[in-house]
């Protein structure tokens, strides 16, 4: 059976594809798995019991008169919303952000969307890919990754090709907790405003996330203020990927601040606060974007899942959602981090491991400097070993990787899972490498 040039794009073999085959084979395997390579947030046990209250609550409320919970998980199942997405949390999200940021919204600055993967699959490709200039002549824009790495998930959303640019960063050495080992990436300007795509008007778009998957980088708000000025001289938007950071689920431990301006584009989910199977996706844009998203739902998806959406609206209406990120999820993930840590510097102390500063999200980014393989065979060993994490080299869409060996020496491992899964799989993970160093 043939496919189109479309459908061989979406069946080849993908970072992203691996990954959550990993996930799905090692949550069905009979043999004990260190998951310490998916995306799946931790299961917190405070933030369980508000979602399930909230969830128990449609059942126990029996109104029947359009206020009541009942009714309201009824519409949610039984009924499809506009291709905008959900009216009633669209409202509530409008009144908590204009409550906690005076950003003066209205419900047509938002639109909802199955997952952020699906916001990016639509922005990347609204974006980025061929355009017409005022010439009527045809040109093909990409999209500006300011700080390599980035998510392994935008390598391959483009219908057509890959359409990116990235800047490899500044690496800087610098302490945590008044330790050495660790490292920083920076953003590097000069060879940013140097870039012939952007100067020559090649770039669609800016996009960076924050805290930044994998590596749990926080960019700073200078460096973000800067990405700003320069997405409005260039007359492009500025994409913030913020499914790890303010308000929900506030998983950052630097000092930030979030900022919007009708050229920056948002992106939120309900994933990381714990219901990545809810699959709900938050666009926070100007009006023209929101729209395009909204008739992009309505091609794809008739419009998107409503189930999220009732869930969290009570949450967003009461702050409860702010409350369970600052108060559980935040410092959930800030003591696994630490507790890592800890296991990887009893395990390879004496190796040339590297960590990058944890600032937020819910992965440490391993560097191990002058590995003898690369970390996608590294991967391979562990993975015979039960252990799963995700080798560096997808992170770097828009790279040359066969000319940056830093590509290849570097791993995602998550601090989702329980601590003895962070011990044992911390355990395989020291012993592989330590082999691997004493032998070379």
């Amino acid at each position: 059976m043939k496919f189109s040039k479309f459908g061989q794009k979406f069946t080849q073999t993908t970072g992203i594809s691996q990954l959550m085959d990993d996930l799905g084979d090692a949550l069905k395997s009979d043999q004990p798995i260190n998951m310490l390579g998916g995306g799946n947030p931790a299961r917190i046990k405070a933030v369980n019991e508000v979602f399930l209250q909230t969830y128990q609550a449609f059942g126990n409320d029996g109104s029947t008169n359009g206020n009541g919970s009942a009714n309201t998980a009824l519409n949610s199942m039984g009924n499809y919303s506009n291709p905008q997405g959900d009216a009633a949390f669209i409202d509530a999200l409008v009144d908590f952000f204009n409550r906690h940021y005076d950003w003066n919204l209205t419900a047509d600055n938002i639109a909802l969307t199955n997952g952020s993967q699906n916001a990016f699959f639509y922005l990347f490709n609204l974006f980025g890919g061929a355009f017409t200039d005022d010439q009527n002549q045809s040109v093909d824009k990409s999209i500006l990754l300011p700080l390599a790495p980035e998510y392994i998930g935008y390598s391959d959303v483009h219908i057509d090709g890959q359409h990116f640019a990235a800047i490899l960063p500044h690496i800087d050495e610098v302490t945590y907790n008044g330790e050495e080992g660790f490292f920083k990436y920076r953003v590097d300007f000069e060879a940013l405003e140097r870039l012939p795509a952007l100067v020559e008007g090649r770039i669609g778009a800016i996009c960076c996330s924050r805290p930044t998957n994998p590596t749990g980088n926080v960019l700073t708000d200078e460096e973000m203020s800067r990405l700003a000025e320069i997405a409005k001289r260039y007359d492009v938007p500025l994409i913030i990927d913020n499914a790890y950071g303010m308000p929900f689920p506030n998983i950052i431990y630097s000092d930030a601040h979030l900022n919007w301006d009708d050229n920056t584009i948002l992106c939120f989910s309900l994933s990381k606060i714990g219901l990545p199977g809810v699959r709900t996706g938050i666009v926070l844009a100007a009006p023209e974007v929101i729209a395009a998203v909204s008739s992009m739902n309505a091609v794809v998806n008739l419009a998107p899942t409503r189930f999220g959406a009732a869930i969290a609206t009570p949450l967003v209406k009461d702050d409860r959602i702010k409350q369970l990120s600052d108060e559980a999820i935040k410092p959930f993930y800030q003591q696994q981090a630490n507790i890592a840590v800890r296991l990887l510097k009893e395990a390879l102390g004496d190796y040339p491991l590297a960590i990058h500063k944890p600032e937020g999200a819910i992965f440490l980014w391993l560097w191990f400097k002058d590995l003898p393989i690369t970390t996608v065979k590294l991967y391979e060993r562990l993975k015979e070993k039960g252990t799963l994490i995700v080798p560096s080299k997808y992170f770097f869409p828009g790279v040359d990787v066969v000319n940056y060996p830093h590509a290849h020496q570097c791993i995602r491992m998550s601090i989702a899972a329980d601590e003895q899964t962070l011990i044992d799989g911390i355990k395989v993970i020291g012993e592989v490498v330590r082999e691997l160093y004493d032998a070379s």
